[in-house]
């Protein structure tokens, strides 16, 4: 006859389940290996969180009933430095800065016209900028990549892009507190931030996981909420590159939920090897808190 678990029993078996594979769990708590997969099952507690999904989710798209702005039309062009086709690729600079596809299709057309290899023109715009800005040791690095005219398009067009989504998804208010990041300032609020402008990492921590409602409880939950604050992220940063980073509250979630990933069992190899892509995307293995969840992925 089996005997019945307990309820001390079943909430060692889910606290262990946090950090250790099934099979290691039924050893460290002599339980079968069945009775363990099943209290693990049946808690749910292993399962992606919606209601935490939908707090750190986007608002949706919407399509505006605001007349579309027309093209603007291609910026005359001027006279700076008197090199004809140093201007020639200033001139063509503004218009890809405008991020609208059609000018810029016509800008990589005309740049096709000029001859001189990238490096020339660099040099040629380094040197103007040196000679009209004596002193001034930094005046040369606005020489750099000064003719990659297409990697400045694909930078641009993504740019305006970005903004366009931002409009789309928050209207007049992309800069304004979103529900995760309320969220984040009650359940830190009377936290002192430190003299870097940051939280204590071991208070935020013991805060947000005091609301259990709301915690990742899958490291698919953990990676669903990390590409959310990167996505707010490049919404603003496209907009105003000094204002993207939010309230210090939602830095300390980040970080903490960034830290979640070498607490979290993987369920299985595919959600392993999607953190593992996670990490890679990033600067790669490359600090202590990513190679701890690299020891957690491989268990």
């Amino acid at each position: 006859m089996k005997q019945p678990v307990s309820e001390e029993q079943r909430r060692q078996v889910l606290d262990l389940r946090r950090r250790h594979s099934l099979r290691e769990v039924a050893e460290a708590t002599g339980l079968p290996l069945g009775t363990v997969k099943t209290l693990v099952s049946r808690s749910g507690a292993f399962r992606d969180n919606d209601q935490h999904r939908n707090l750190f989710t986007l608002p949706p798209i919407k399509v505006s009933s605001e007349t579309v702005p027309s093209v603007p039309e291609l910026p005359p062009q001027e006279v700076v430095t008197g090199d004809k086709e140093v201007d020639a690729v200033l001139w063509l600079r503004s218009i890809i800065n405008t991020g609208q596809a059609a000018l810029i299709e016509r800008a990589m057309e005309a740049a096709k016209r000029i001859k001189a290899p990238h490096d020339v023109l660099e040099k040629r715009y380094r040197d103007y900028l040196i000679a009209t800005n004596p002193g001034n040791v930094f005046a040369a690095l606005s020489s750099f990549d000064f003719a990659d005219l297409e990697g400045l398009a694909a930078r641009s067009i993504e740019k305006h892009r970005l903004r366009t989504e931002g409009r789309a998804r928050f209207g007049d208010h992309l800069f304004s507190d979103t529900p995760a990041e309320v969220f984040c300032i009650e359940a830190l609020e009377g936290l002192k931030l430190e003299q870097l402008g940051s939280l204590d990492s071991e208070d935020a921590a013991a805060r947000f996981k005091a609301l259990p409602d709301w915690l990742p409880q899958t490291l698919a939950d953990c990676l669903w909420e990390l590409d959310y604050w990167r996505q707010l992220y490049r919404l603003r940063n496209a907009v105003d590159r000094d204002c993207s980073d939010g309230p210090p509250e939602a830095s300390a979630r980040d970080y903490f939920v960034f830290g979640l990933l070498a607490e979290i069992r993987p369920r299985n190899k595919d959600e392993a090897k999607a953190v593992f892509r996670h990490l890679m995307r990033g600067n790669g293995i490359n600090s202590e808190e990513d190679e701890a969840i690299l020891d957690n992925l491989i268990g």
